[in-house]
């Protein structure tokens, strides 16, 4: 039984936890620190979710709010179910839990993005209602600025 959850409390144990998850999402993505942690958490504008097998985490997503002249807006971030609990629903408690929070919270839209190559989760996230945009997404690497 999968069991959604949003975390309210850091320990050292969630900490290893979630750097095992991030691990097979990202392989250049730095380790999680207690503080770090403890700072996304405690965030008025953010909510770390955790799917758990039991005490076991399982999954975690990142729902961000923030308030903009149109309106309630809400960004989904760093999705990630373990690779032995795929297949078991755990994206999508995590992700229907996320976006019934964000309409309580006002949120006019919801967005996420994708690798191309996570064909699965694409599937998922139609199958929740999102639709593909057409639009171009622009990242810029602050620490270009560091080198200027």
């Amino acid at each position: 039984m999968i069991e959604v959850e949003a975390a309210t409390s850091v320990d050292d144990e969630l900490v290893a936890d979630l750097n095992a998850l991030v691990a097979q999402l990202s392989t250049s993505a730095p380790l999680l620190t207690l503080e770090l942690v403890r700072e996304i958490v405690d965030s008025p504008t953010t909510t770390l979710y955790l799917a758990r097998d039991g005490d076991r985490v399982v999954g975690t997503l990142t729902l961000a709010l923030f308030s903009i002249p149109t309106g309630v807006r809400a960004w989904i971030e760093d999705v990630v179910v373990d690779e032995d609990a795929r297949g078991r629903g755990v994206g999508e408690a995590l992700t229907r839990r996320a976006l019934e929070d964000a309409r309580r919270a006002g949120a006019r839209t919801v967005d996420l993005t994708s690798r191309p190559s996570r064909e699965a989760a694409h599937a998922l996230y139609q199958r929740v209602g999102f639709v593909e945009r057409d639009t171009n997404v622009y990242r810029f690497l602050v620490e270009v600025l560091d080198g200027q």
